[in-house]
């Protein structure tokens, strides 16, 4: 599950408009704030699945602390976070070689966290590419 931070503006006779920072032109709107939060989980939800469909890539979440200080969202009247279930991409087997020592300390590495190989490699590969 990916989180993104949602922001609310709310003028005195206005809807609660939401906005994504990490999602410009992603909007939406409710006339409580408890509408807002649930239209801001379809626009965002339906946003994603069109990324997806035309295999472009998601942004990585940004946080809290860099949002509140960008001057576009200073004035929000609130911040939450919307959860986007993302579809994992089935995995694919390969061959590679690395030497006997290395992966030793791969397998090693990999049971103290509970993972597979494969499930360690694929974790340190994410890390490494800021995925």
């Amino acid at each position: 599950m990916l989180n993104y931070i949602a922001v609310i503006h709310k003028e005195e006779e206005s809807d609660f408009g939401v906005s994504f920072p990490d999602f410009p032109g992603c909007i939406t709107a409710g006339t409580t704030i408890d509408d807002a939060k649930d239209m801001a989980q379809e626009a965002l939800s339906g946003h994603v699945a069109c990324m997806l469909e035309e295999n472009l890539p998601l942004p990585k979440p940004s946080s809290l602390e860099n949002i509140s200080k960008n001057d576009d969202y200073k004035d929000a009247s609130a911040y939450f976070v919307v959860g986007i279930n993302v579809p994992k991409k089935e995995p694919i087997r390969f061959n590679a070689s690395i030497d006997a020592e290395l992966l030793s300390l791969i397998d090693l590495k990999a049971k103290q966290f509970g993972l597979t190989r494969s499930g360690f490699i694929a974790q340190a590969a994410r890390k490494e590419l800021g995925l």
